[in-house]
Order: C-alpha cells, then sequence, then structure tokens
C-alpha cells in the first residue's frame, strides 16, 4: 500500500451521494464513491446538521484503500450564517453593508475554525482576526447588537 495523492473535495455534511462532483475527483483514483459517501456521511452527520458545506482531505492509495479528515465549514459560509444572510455581495469589500455580526459570534466561528488540524497552534486572538478581515471583505461588519438603536 503505497500513497497514490491527496484529494481536497467540498462536500455537505450528511448528504453525500455519489454523483459527478464527487466521482471527478474519486473515479480517476479508483476509490469507491458509495463507500466514502458513506463513510463521510456516517461521521459528519454527529458533528454537524444536514447540509453544511465542509472541506474534506482525502489521502488515496494505491491499493484503492483511503483515508480522509473532515474540516470545519468555511468561514464565509460561517459568517453568512451568524449575520442571518442568504448569500454574500456580488463583488468583494461592497461599499454599503450587507449585515452585521457581533464579536462573540466572532470568537465561536473562531472556536471553530481553531479546531482543524492547520490551524490548531495559532493564538485564538489570531484566527478571530482572520474571520473579522473575511467579514469585512463581505461588507459584513463587527459591531455589537445594541449599536442598532443609535
Amino acid at each position: 500500500m503505497s500513497f497514490l495523492r491527496h484529494v481536497k473535495l467540498r462536500v455537505p455534511s450528511g448528504t453525500a451521494r455519489p454523483g459527478p462532483a464527487i466521482g471527478q475527483a474519486l473515479g480517476p483514483l479508483g476509490i469507491n464513491m458509495a463507500e466514502f459517501c458513506k463513510q463521510f456521511n456516517e461521521r459528519s452527520e454527529p458533528m454537524y446538521e444536514k447540509g453544511v458545506p465542509l472541506g474534506v482531505r482525502l489521502s488515496a492509495y494505491s491499493d484503492r484503500s483511503f483515508k480522509f479528515d473532515i474540516r470545519s465549514p468555511p468561514t464565509s459560509y460561517l459568517i453568512l450564517k451568524c449575520a442571518g444572510l442568504d448569500k454574500g455581495p456580488g463583488q468583494p469589500n461592497p461599499e454599503v453593508a450587507s449585515g452585521y455580526i457581533t464579536p462573540e459570534a466572532v470568537y465561536e466561528i473562531a472556536k471553530i475554525k481553531r479546531a482543524d488540524e492547520m490551524r490548531h497552534h495559532l493564538p485564538l486572538e489570531g484566527v478571530a482576526r482572520s474571520v473579522i478581515g473575511s467579514a469585512r471583505t463581505m461588507g459584513i461588519q463587527v459591531r455589537e447588537a445594541e449599536d442598532d438603536l443609535v
């Protein structure tokens, strides 16, 4: 069993099924798509509600076996969910803010993102600053909820 290659996928939690999106990535590697979907759904369903997009890093081996790690949802998805929006702006850095999130929400998103293997060594403050930068690019302000009264 020798290593073949890594594949990165974005798969909705609990609802993965064999299809063109997954097939184009896994088919050339000879990996059984139905088996991957079954294992992914079993592992992702308890962690997240159905349909949340999750990053997956799959390691394929020459004997057609595989291992995969499930990563947290994209930062932009978490920000939009906290802001109560369906989709972000059509272009980066819009002039008018399309919504807001609270500092507490930024902290919660940073905790989720920091749990990923590649960010566990970073200080929470650094991850939170990254979340704030992503929110700003999406036209979402970070402010207290009481600021609405002004």
